[in-house]
């Protein structure tokens, strides 16, 4: 059996090689939307990844995109060449080559699964909440809703379209978990709401300020005191 052949039930075979080279998870997310079986343009994977991955993982800038596809097509892992239509102007298209398929099989099967990144921009002013009225703090949290009631709409919507092709199985049920990812923003961000009412009434305990309003600590350092004790909690 080749390396592009397939077992049984239709999933493909182990590759012989099982490495696969050191890249950005940018690149492994390009050589991913190369193996559904398209010759793309960079245009292409920049929409394709706008209502795919791009709902829990990357939304590139075109330059992106290009960037990504110079990288693989100097490493072997993607080809091109120029399309032309009569009467157009010509569209580079890139496919993914044999070896691309291996690594990228391989990427996704054996490395390391990654704490995902979370860089929360609401929950970093709500963390500094002491600066803001209560109110004000949930008219920001009112705005999460709503952004994040947008992005399950949208994820709804292409998860309901993402059914024509069976290759697509994994993708649909992906955008689905992207579906349910928004709602618990939502959910979480309903609570925040009491939450800030109960954070505010026991700010209200400070007893000391600054000149500027900002609280001043009980005991100076206790966030050492907390650290050591939390660091000789942990295994």
């Amino acid at each position: 059996m080749s390396d592009t052949e397939s077992v049984a039930d239709g999933y493909p075979a182990a590759a012989a090689d099982d490495q696969y080279p050191s890249l950005p998870a940018t690149s492994w997310a390009v050589l991913g939307m190369l193996t559904l079986g398209e010759g793309l343009t960079g245009y292409d994977l920049k929409k394709w990844a706008d209502w795919s991955i791009g709902f829990f993982y990357w939304s590139p800038s075109i330059s992106q995109i290009y960037a990504e596809l110079k990288r693989l097509e100097k490493a072997g892992l993607v080809e091109s060449e120029v399309v032309s239509e009569p009467g157009e102007r010509g569209r580079r298209v890139y496919r993914i080559t044999a070896e691309g398929t291996r690594a990228v099989r391989n990427w996704s099967r054996d490395a390391p699964v990654e704490q995902p990144v979370l860089k929360h921009g609401l929950m970093l002013r709500l963390w500094m909440g002491h600066l803001n009225e209560p109110e004000q703090l949930k008219a920001l949290v009112r705005s999460h809703i709503e952004n994040m009631e947008t992005m399950r709409g949208r994820a709804t919507l292409h998860a309901e379209h993402a059914t024509r092709e069976p290759s697509w199985a994994f993708s649909q049920m992906s955008l689905v978990w992207a579906e349910r990812y928004f709602q618990a923003e939502v959910d979480l961000a309903r609570q925040m709401l009491d939450d800030i009412d109960a954070a505010a009434a026991e700010f209200s305990h400070v007893r000391k300020r600054d000149e500027l309003g900002n609280p001043l600590p009980e005991v100076t350092g206790s966030w050492r005191a907390v650290e050591d004790f939390v660091e000789g909690l942990e295994p």
